[in-house]
């Protein structure tokens, strides 16, 4: 799996005292706002109801193009990158409570807020425990019940599986130092054929979708007209009883166990690039192996749509971008505007869903629109929701994490990992600490 390259004379491949420095990712940083734009392009089609555009066949021809997958996508890379920076930044001899303190800190303020947002522009009845409650607390996606996964703000699903990556990581950290430096390719091997055998096991032995059809498009309602609300934020939703979501979907997507092993790649990954054994530089063909692999997913089954296929080469991406970055080699994904957006990506990926229900609401519901209305619409939620991204990034995460953290005084410098304010971030300048996802 890994390359060897010989570095520049004035970039070593890989500094003497990098276990120990930790240098800065930007490239990394920046590369998750495209993981997020991804997710947010599919949920900009699925779930702003412009009609009748969504009932059109130019809809399900850009729908075909932009499928369940394309959000997936972005969703795995978080995932794999989550494990790539929490190993990255983990300082042997951190205190295993000040690291849970420190992802609760990072996740629930930004969940929270969104999340109350949502409630009160999609006028969530709050009597319905069912619907908020889980989400809430983070363990909604571990029931297979549709109203639970999707009950309240939809992309927050993914963090319910950042939390049991986070609970597991000081637990499991010491089986993964014991991999030695040589079997490190070999682990990661192991690791993506368990990810093989599981979803075949899913898909041979448990009741779900079978077709390579697309499984993921909007509920329509009836007529021609748009609907004040997206179904998944309608009163008729939130009313319902709770009905099962088909068990191999829920398993292969939605189940937190199941997407462990995307985590733990990535810091097997992380381990890879810090001793050396991942130097390659080149994009092109990690992107290229990724392409073929994204085209391949429109000839599987669902099982296979969402992660399997994918988690190899997106694995490679994650490693080179950052074996870039320790050798100065420059690139889009490491200038300062993109690192900016990747900063404010995780808070863009939870507002979102929130700025297009309140965009309905506002401007869609009770008119009519093709796809130009559709494409107006949604440049405004993107807007929207990079603005209100950026205001929660500055004024709720990044103040929290500065302030209680954990980061004051002499203990910075003793008991921190990362020995500093960039942590688990991939930004020198940001006291954030872990990249989250997109979902």
């Amino acid at each position: 799996m890994a390359h060897t390259r010989t570095a520049p004379r004035d970039h070593p491949a890989v500094p003497a005292d990098i276990t120990r420095s930790r240098p800065a990712l930007p490239s990394l940083t920046g590369a998750r706002w495209w993981a997020a734009f991804a997710v947010f392009l599919l949920h900009a089609l699925v779930f702003l109801p412009v009609y009748p555009f969504q009932k059109s066949e130019l809809f399900r021809k850009i729908h075909f193009f932009v499928p369940m997958q394309m959000g997936a996508a972005g969703v795995t890379f978080f995932f794999v990158l989550s494990g790539f920076i929490i190993y990255w930044s983990f300082k042997p001899g951190s205190s295993v409570p000040r690291f849970y303190w420190r992802r609760v800190l990072k996740i629930y303020p930004t969940h929270l807020v969104a999340a109350a947002v949502y409630i009160v522009v999609a006028s969530v009845p709050l009597h319905r425990l069912v619907v908020w409650v889980p989400n809430l607390l983070l363990v909604h996606t571990w029931f297979p019940k549709t109203t639970t996964v999707g009950g309240l703000n939809v992309p927050s699903w993914s963090l319910a599986s950042e939390m049991l990556f986070y609970f597991s990581f000081p637990i499991l950290l010491p089986l993964i130092k014991r991999i030695r430096t040589e079997h490190l390719v070999r682990a990661m091997v192991i690791v993506f054929l368990f990810v093989l055998a599981l979803h075949t096991a899913y898909f041979l032995f448990v009741d779900g979708p079978k077709g390579i059809e697309n499984a993921f498009a909007p509920r329509l309602v009836p007529g021609n007209v748009s609907p004040v609300f997206e179904l998944h934020s309608s009163p008729a939703w939130f009313a319902q009883a709770d009905i099962p979501v088909a068990p191999s979907y829920w398993l292969s997507y939605n189940f937190p166990p199941s997407r462990l092993p995307e985590f733990f790649l990535g810091v097997l990954a992380a381990r890879m690039v810090l001793e050396g054994r991942w130097r390659y530089t080149k994009m092109g063909p990690p992107l290229t192996l990724l392409a073929i692999a994204f085209a391949a997913t429109w000839v599987v089954p669902v099982n296979y749509k969402m992660s399997a296929l994918l988690l190899a080469p997106m694995t490679a991406v994650v490693a080179t971008l950052a074996a870039r970055d320790l050798q100065g080699i420059p690139g889009l994904n490491s200038s300062r505007r993109m690192v900016w957006l990747g900063n404010v990506s995780f808070a863009f990926y939870l507002i979102q869903f929130p700025v297009m229900v309140l965009v309905t609401r506002l401007f869609i519901g009770g008119h009519q629109f093709g796809f130009l209305g559709w494409l107006g619409w949604a440049s405004l939620s993107l807007v929207l929701s990079t603005v209100a991204g950026g205001l929660l990034y500055h004024f709720v995460d990044l103040p929290l994490m500065t302030r209680f953290s954990g980061r004051r005084g002499r203990r910075k410098a003793d008991d921190e990992p990362g020995n500093g304010p960039k942590d688990a971030s991939t930004s020198p300048k940001d006291p954030n600490t872990v990249v989250s996802a997109a979902r």
